[in-house]
């Protein structure tokens, strides 16, 4: 009879599997519109603007507000999994997360627009880092070869398409479809996450000793230094007197948050998964990315607009390059996952983003589609190569009970590190333009016989101008030398990037390689 029943139990297991399999994707699909919303406004933010007749500090927060509720929420989301588990965050977080989206396209005023967007990413934070632990509580160790591949492309794909979506959907349809995008696929997502997860059960004697004092010193430590470093470059940092409050908010909260941490019963995040040498390293190195990841969708676009005068449209199909070699890189580096150190792998991912940024910091105001497509490929095919074998070497050696904590705090060194690299990158900007500035007017005084020839050919090119052709050849002439600063300036900003990258790439080698057994099991409760 034993032996009878040996056959049927393979197809119940494929059965599992299956469920299972198609369960994450449709979180994978979830945490993709939660990471897709962070970028998917920045190229619409003007026609938001006009829309609600805010201005233009008044509009910077549609994505200031999504960005510092999600920063939050994200390594709250650990003790909140396992408090309620799995399935119920996951569908609060992502019905919650389709409700704000549709109250943001509902908005008629400014002040709405901000209160929704803050709570959509809030509600839908909690998504992402939920979708990296279950990754690895329910698939085999065996299986991470073809996951990882699917959530690095996921995690990096998202905001690097997000401009170009936005940019369609304003085009072709209104601003309200940036938000209206995600109501079919969330309710969809929110019912098969409530009648499909079945990976773990709450333990709600968690709240009982929950940390209120640990949550507010953590709110008061990443939200204010979320806002410090979203909004100082563009207002002198501490000269602004909203950005050194919010920066004194984050230091008390901080040293809140840490004091709680140490000596809280039941803190509100563990910080002892740092004491693993591996998810410390490849915390650093999420960090890195998360620079490279939103540092360049930031910088490319900078160009692309400013330099060249491109559209939101004409941008977006630019820089699909990377998506694209994204897709053809992701099953690359599943089967090399099998064959070759995951150590090697980063590396080359760093080298290849080093390559990529020297190469982009010869650019010049002539640079077009062709020769921004080999750095563009570099990066969509090191983006690939180094995040799915981080993800592995972080999150694969820790046990399954440590991985939902550990979970939320990997994926916030992503987010911090795109804080901290566009904050930088903008400071960086602005230093190195009014350098070049300053360089390139000394060129062009009086007395250099190179400007004041081309002074004179502009001058005779606005002729029909009559007396207001010296003043247009002027204007002219300080409008070229302000857009080659900036070009200047970005190349300086790439030359950074490359030294920060192969930095990177050399202390690779200091990390552990993970053992090839081990690592997540199938369905740990």
């Amino acid at each position: 009879m034993a032996a009878a029943a040996l056959p049927a139990a393979a197809p119940a297991a494929a059965s599992t599997d299956t469920r299972r399999l198609i369960t994450f994707i449709a979180m994978v699909f979830g945490m993709f519109m939660a990471i897709l919303d962070i970028q998917i406004v920045s190229a619409s933010l003007s026609e938001i603007q006009a829309g609600l007749s805010a201005s233009s500090d008044e509009v910077a927060w549609v994505q200031t507000s999504y960005l510092i509720a999600e920063v939050i929420m994200i390594p709250l989301s650990g003790i909140l999994s396992r408090a309620f588990s799995t399935r119920y965050l996951f569908f609060a977080s992502c019905a919650g997360f389709t409700a704000m989206s549709f109250l943001c396209s509902t908005a008629t005023t400014i002040d709405q627009m901000i209160v929704y967007r803050a709570l959509q990413g809030f509600v839908g934070g909690a998504m992402i880092p939920t979708v990296f632990a279950a990754s690895y509580t329910i698939f085999p160790r065996e299986k991470q070869p073809v996951v990882g591949p699917l959530i690095g492309l996921v995690a990096t794909l998202a905001p690097t398409i997000g401009p170009t979506v936005g940019g369609y959907l304003t085009d072709l349809f209104s601003w309200h479809w940036l938000f209206l995008v995600n109501v079919g696929p969330g309710i969809v997502v929110s019912l098969m996450a409530w009648f499909l997860i079945d990976f773990d059960e709450p333990d709600l004697s968690l709240l009982e000793r929950f940390d209120w004092w640990g949550l507010a010193g953590m709110a008061g430590f990443l939200g204010g230094m979320e806002y410090v470093l979203e909004e100082g470059p563009q207002k002198d940092w501490f000269s602004e007197d909203l950005v050194l409050i919010c920066a004194i908010v984050s230091v008390l909260g901080a040293v809140l948050f840490f004091w709680r941490a140490v000596t809280a019963e039941q803190p509100i995040v563990d910080l002892s998964a740092f004491q693993n040498r591996n998810f410390a390293f490849g915390s650093l190195f999420s960090f890195v990315m998360g620079v490279g990841l939103y540092g360049l969708t930031y910088v490319y676009p900078i160009f692309l607009a400013r330099v060249r005068g491109y559209d939101s449209l004409q941008i977006g199909e630019t820089m699909f390059v990377s998506g694209l070699c994204m897709f053809v890189a992701a099953p690359i580096v599943g089967k090399l996952m099998r064959r070759v150190d995951p150590r090697v792998l980063i590396a080359l991912g760093f080298s290849g983003f080093a390559l990529g940024t020297w190469m982009a910091s010869g650019i010049t105001k002539d640079w077009d589609f062709g020769e921004l497509l080999v750095p563009q490929m570099l990066r969509g095919f090191s983006l690939m190569t180094a995040m799915v074998p981080i993800n592995n070497v972080a999150l694969g050696t820790l046990p399954p009970s440590r991985l939902k904590n550990a979970s939320g705090l990997y994926n916030l060194t992503r987010n911090l590190g795109g804080a901290v690299g566009l904050a930088v990158i903008n400071t960086l900007i602005n230093d190195r333009w009014d350098l070049h500035l300053q360089r390139l007017h000394e060129s062009v005084a009086w007395g250099h016989e190179a400007a004041e020839r081309t002074l004179s050919t502009l001058t005779q090119a606005y002729a029909g101008m009559g007396s207001g052709a010296a003043a247009a050849a002027t204007r002219t002439l300080a409008l070229t030398v302000r857009g080659q600063a900036l070009v200047m300036s970005l190349g300086d900003v790439f030359l950074a990037l490359t030294v920060l990258f192969v930095a990177l790439a050399a202390v690779t080698p200091l990390m552990s390689r993970p053992a090839k057994a081990g690592g997540g099991g199938g369905g740990a409760h």
